[in-house]
């Protein structure tokens, strides 16, 4: 599977922002947050935004920051018709090499408590390291 991460620009910003807000507006109906498109634009500028990509096809895209610690995953959406294919496993794993490239010790991401991408991160080595009423943090630590 010839995969890779790709620098995102704003001409791509309609379609990741579209598909985070298909991929989660379940979500945040269910634990009665508000979906603002404002927000995700705001963030569009400060994070490392990157597309994933398979033969020139973009099949979803994350959305990156970090700190002295750990790089974090602050979004990973794939298009429907491209999850379940070891995609995602392949985000994970690459963004855990890229954490090692940079010399921080830990990945780091936060999840809906009913996302059932838990059992992917879980499988991946991540762990739980605490909860609030929608969220589940996670972190992996990475070997350098």
């Amino acid at each position: 599977m010839p995969l890779q991460l790709t620098p995102a620009n704003d001409s791509h910003r309609t379609f990741a922002r579209d598909l985070t807000r298909r991929a989660m507006l379940a979500y945040y109906r269910e634990f009665d947050l508000l979906w603002i498109e404002e927000a995700f634009d705001q963030a569009w500028g400060w994070r490392e935004q990157w597309l994933v990509e398979e033969d020139g096809e973009v099949l979803g895209f994350c959305s990156l920051s970090q700190d002295r610690q750990a790089l974090f995953i602050r979004e990973l959406h794939l298009l429907p018709e491209h999850r379940g294919r070891g995609v995602g496993s392949w985000v994970l794993e690459t963004l855990a090499g890229w954490a090692v490239q940079r010399r921080l010790p830990l990945l780091r991401l936060m999840v809906f408590s009913s996302n059932p991408a838990r059992q992917l991160y879980l499988r991946h080595g991540f762990v739980e390291m605490g909860a609030d009423a929608c969220f589940v943090r996670m972190q992996r630590a990475v070997a350098g």
